[in-house]
Parts: structure tokens; C-alpha cells; sequence
């Protein structure tokens, strides 16, 4: 564990480097980022990072960083929470929430707990009421790399009032270390997914993906605005047991494969996203997590978390040369 800068209030973020069989995956404690990702054998790293601190604090704030307590959108920035209407940072337009705003995991400096050469466990608490958000919760991140190229990140949410939970990984990937994505092979196991309005806000229908621009279950190269993809594609009908979920292949042959627990993985085209001194489409940001909006949708699975109880989500990447 390195110091990798220090906040503006001198608070120190350090950096955790784990290794395990050909995969080295390096953490920070400011918003639990995931910094860089190296693969044995393969000359570049394979997410979108930074070494700059700064960075971090200002245009790649979700670059890497978990998102929650809840990631996407809640339409109108308010729902009802426990028979209470709460209202919440309304930091998209000035009308929507858009992964919990200045509430947001990626701003908190969290709490190492535990380490060893191959996995960390990070820690954070968030007071009952912040952001709109009910509840006194604890959140726990558990990064982990296994042999032979696996990485692991295992979420623990518990409350002490009812609340709304559904955090998830925000890293954008380039597989191929080069200026944009496209050339990229994408395959997601999905048959529908959740078309949106002009504000980005799930409409509300469960669409086929059959005929549709969104249909990726036989896997093909993805381009740039054909069609602009900022979307959830829905995995299963509630949380489930880790399964393989999407696969994405790079020009040059490195293959990542995700695996997750939650019903639903949004993909963004990163057409507004970009690094300092970089352009826009360099990565995808790839996001297991529950359906967007659903505390507004009865069909949708619930992102509700009782009083006294835990949720865990899971994710893993695996990683493969060609």
C-alpha cells in the first residue's frame, strides 16, 4: 500500500496493489477505484485510469469508482422509501438523480480493513438521511485476484431503516490500449432490454432485443453510434447465483468475461466520457447492477433493502489472451 495523493482537506488516498497467477489489479481508497488492471503477457493496461489524483476529483470522478447507494438514474430525483416520499440530489439536469450525486460512494474515502498480497477489504458507513437516503448503512468492498487471471469484487450493504441499495463498478474497458473501442467484439446474454426517454429515464417497457440494434446475444463488434448505446440489458428477473454474463473481446484478442449476481448490466458507449488531454469513445463502461429506476417500476426487480437486513452483490472479470 502506497500513497497515491492527498484530498484538498490532507487526507491521504493510498493505493493497494493485488496480484495472483498473471493479473495485477491496483485499488484506491477514494471511492474504492479501480485504478488499473494489468494482464501477464499484454503490454498495456486494460481499464481507463489515471496516476493523477486530481483527475479522479474532477472529470474521471466515475471512472473506475463504485457508484451508489444507488447507481443510473431515480426518475424526478424523489420516490417513496418506507411509505415516506424522499427526495434526493437532483445532480442530472437539475431534474433526476444520477448515481446518488454528491452522496455518491465515488466521493468517500474509505477504510482499509483488511489486506494481504492478494485481496482488500474497504469499508465505509453513511449516515441515515444522506443524500435523501434512509438509513444508518454500512457498505463493504472485497477485491480480490485469483489465479488464473480473475478478479472478484464481492458488495455488503446492511441498514438499520429501510432503504434503497444498488451499487456497482463504474470502470470503462479498452482491451486493445488504444485511442477509442471501436473493434471491439460484444456479447451479452440478454433478450430484452429497457429502452429510455430523452432523459436517459427507463420508460418503463421490457423490450426484446430481437430486431432491435440491442441484440448482442450472438456477440458482434459494436460501432460508435450504430445505435448510441446507453442502456440496461436485462439479465434475469431478480438476483441470482454468479453466472458468466458478458463477454467482450478486443481486436487484439484479449477476452474479458463478467459474471455477476445482479439482474442487470447497463453499457455505456462513452460517447461524453473522456480522460484529460483524450477523446470520447475511448472506453466502455460496462455496470452489473440492478435495473435502473425500479423504485418507480412494480415489474422491475426491487432495489429495496429492509431494516436489519444485508444485501451482497457480486462481480467478477476474468481475463484471457488470445
Amino acid at each position: 500500500m502506497t500513497v497515491f495523493g492527498h484530498l484538498p482537506d490532507g487526507r491521504a488516498v493510498r493505493r493497494i496493489a493485488l496480484r495472483a497467477g498473471g493479473l495485477t489489479a491496483c485499488v484506491l481508497t477514494l471511492g474504492a477505484i479501480l485504478q488499473d488492471v494489468r494482464l501477464e503477457g499484454v503490454a498495456h493496461g486494460l481499464t481507463l485510469g489515471s496516476d493523477r489524483l486530481e483527475d479522479y476529483l474532477g472529470p474521471m470522478v466515475w471512472f473506475g469508482s463504485l457508484v451508489g447507494p444507488v447507481a443510473n438514474r431515480i426518475g424526478g430525483a424523489r420516490a417513496m422509501v418506507g411509505g415516506v416520499e424522499r427526495q434526493f440530489p437532483a445532480n442530472q439536469d437539475g431534474r433526476h438523480t444520477l448515481h446518488s450525486g454528491a452522496a455518491s460512494l465515488c466521493h468517500k474515502l474509505w477504510q482499509v480493513v483488511e489486506e494481504s498480497a492478494a485481496h482488500v477489504v474497504l469499508a465505509v458507513d453513511l449516515a441515515d438521511g444522506e443524500g435523501g437516503f434512509p438509513g444508518n448503512r454500512r457498505v463493504t468492498a472485497r477485491f480480490a485476484v485469483t489465479p488464473p487471471a480473475c478478479l472478484t469484487l464481492t458488495l455488503t450493504t446492511s441498514t438499520d431503516a429501510e432503504t434503497l441499495v444498488n451499487i456497482t463498478n463504474h470502470s470503462y474497458w479498452n482491451l486493445d490500449g488504444t485511442d477509442r473501442w471501436p473493434g471491439h467484439n460484444l456479447r451479452i446474454a440478454a433478450d430484452h432490454y429497457l429502452p429510455v426517454d430523452d432523459d436517459l429515464i427507463p420508460t418503463g417497457e421490457v423490450r426484446a432485443v430481437a430486431g432491435t440494434g440491442m441484440d448482442f446475444r450472438d456477440g458482434r463488434v459494436l460501432v460508435p453510434g450504430a445505435p448510441d448505446v446507453d442502456h440496461n440489458f436485462c439479465l434475469a428477473d431478480r438476483r441470482r447465483g454468479m453466472t458468466d454474463v458478458l463477454w467482450l473481446t478486443g481486436a487484439q484478442g484479449v477476452r474479458m468475461v463478467l459474471a455477476t449476481t445482479e439482474p442487470g448490466v447497463q453499457v455505456y458507449d462513452g460517447r461524453r466520457a473522456a480522460r484529460p488531454g483524450r477523446g470520447v469513445y475511448e472506453g466502455l463502461a460496462i455496470e452489473a447492477q440492478g435495473w435502473p429506476d425500479a423504485m418507480h417500476h412494480g415489474a422491475f426487480p426491487p432495489v429495496t433493502l429492509g431494516a436489519g437486513e444485508t444485501v451482497t452483490q457480486a462481480m467478477a472479470w476474468r481475463f484471457e489472451r488470445g
